[in-house]
């Protein structure tokens, strides 16, 4: 199931609609020795010397930084995100904000552009206590794991989320891992997989329940983002962009390996729904918030296109009314379908490392635990 939604993603993604995406990293404050991170505003591309969107934008805007501004950038060079492309070609669109999420999508009147092909997931290098503190900070303050039976359906669903997101970022660190700086050699580290995710079969499934929800969600708004329009101001480009995105969403495999991971419909009901609601709205805003804090700038730039993905597959799952209908006033915006889709897709990956390699590398991991003197593959690095 999940090599069929590769086999679609591989297809759509490269199409100009999905290479281009509107984010925010501003400011935030985090207490301790990380106070404050930098404020940049980073929208993402594919192919972006091609593009041409005339046709999208109320309001022309551009704001590039140098190639080497490393504000919000801490450790090694290969943090920083590149910003090779013809500034030329390019006009901004303005959003509505999300209110799953922190950023504001308002025209604040910075913006630069990031190619997604020349800056993808994997490993940069950021590593150490600031790294640590991010997610510490995430799981404690936001979404804390409570005793058994202490905790409603609902905070339950944030917690898993959270941590099936953390476990496809890890995932993707270790598929596409440096593992010889000085020879520029680049590979798979299953130590770090297995120590990261493998070893804890409750992060396991919570990817697998994290792509079920967004899947979920993808299917739920079917209707609606097959009606969407994908203009980039190339006619031919759009239709078939449009046509892919038809041939994902009807596609028969995925249909049928989508069952419910929750019954949405009961969610936010009786007395207390409506301030539940917001009350874990709250929460995930506050995670939204933590992104823009972390110090590798390629890491935040994939934070915070996935964690968009995450607030907008919430946006959509809990619009529903009390007969499992959408409700008929959701509106999605262009930056939301495109971080739905593109999230969709890391995590899809993310559940085929698991299923195709999970079990060998299990095997090797654990007989290398059970004798010490066995050599471990790859290095524990964050």
């Amino acid at each position: 199931m999940e090599s069929c939604c590769i086999l679609c993603f591989k297809s759509l993604l490269p199409h100009r609609f999905f290479g281009i995406s509107r984010l925010n990293c501003g400011a935030t404050a985090l207490s301790g020795p990380m106070m404050v991170c930098a404020a940049c505003v980073i929208a993402v591309f594919v192919n972006a010397q091609k593009m041409s969107f005339q046709n999208l934008l109320r309001k022309p805007f551009l704001h590039v930084l140098p190639a080497d501004d490393l504000a919000c950038q801490e450790g090694k060079p290969d943090n920083a995100v590149d910003r090779t492309l013809d500034s030329r070609a390019f006009k901004g669109w303005i959003e509505a904000d999300n209110p799953w999420t922190n950023d504001d999508e308002t025209d604040n009147g910075e913006m630069t552009y990031v190619n997604l092909l020349l800056n993808p997931e994997r490993y940069t290098g950021y590593v150490g206590s600031s790294a640590r503190r991010i997610w510490d900070a995430v799981y404690s303050e936001n979404c804390p794991k409570y005793p058994s039976g202490e905790i409603c359906q609902e905070k339950k669903v944030l917690y898993k989320l959270i941590s099936g997101l953390h476990s496809s970022i890890s995932i993707h660190i270790a598929a596409d891992y440096l593992l010889d700086e000085s020879t520029n050699k680049w590979g798979q580290n299953p130590e770090l997989m297995y120590d990261r995710v493998l070893r804890y079969p409750d992060r396991v499934r919570n990817l697998y329940f994290t792509f079920l929800f967004v899947l979920r969600a993808v299917t739920k708004a079917a209707d609606y983002l097959e009606q969407a329009e994908y203009d980039t101001g190339n006619h031919t480009e759009d239709l078939k962009t449009q046509s892919l995105v038809r041939q994902l969403l009807h596609n028969p495999k995925l249909q049928a390996a989508c069952p419910l991971p929750f019954d949405e419909a009961e969610l936010w009901q009786g007395q207390s729904g409506p301030e539940l609601k917001l009350q874990i709205q709250k929460q995930f805003r506050n995670i939204s918030a933590l992104m823009d804090c972390v110090g590798c700038e390629k890491c935040r730039l994939w934070g915070k296109l996935q964690v968009l993905g995450l607030g907008t597959a919430l946006k959509i799952l809990f619009s529903v009314d009390g007969q499992n209908q959408l409700s008929e006033s959701l509106q999605l915006q262009r930056n939301e379908v495109i971080a739905l889709v593109n999230l969709l897709n890391r995590l899809s990956e993310s559940i085929k490392y698991v299923s195709e390699q999970g079990p060998s590398i299990e095997k090797i991991m654990e007989r290398q635990i059970s004798d010490p003197s066995e050599t471990r593959l790859g290095k524990s690095s964050a």
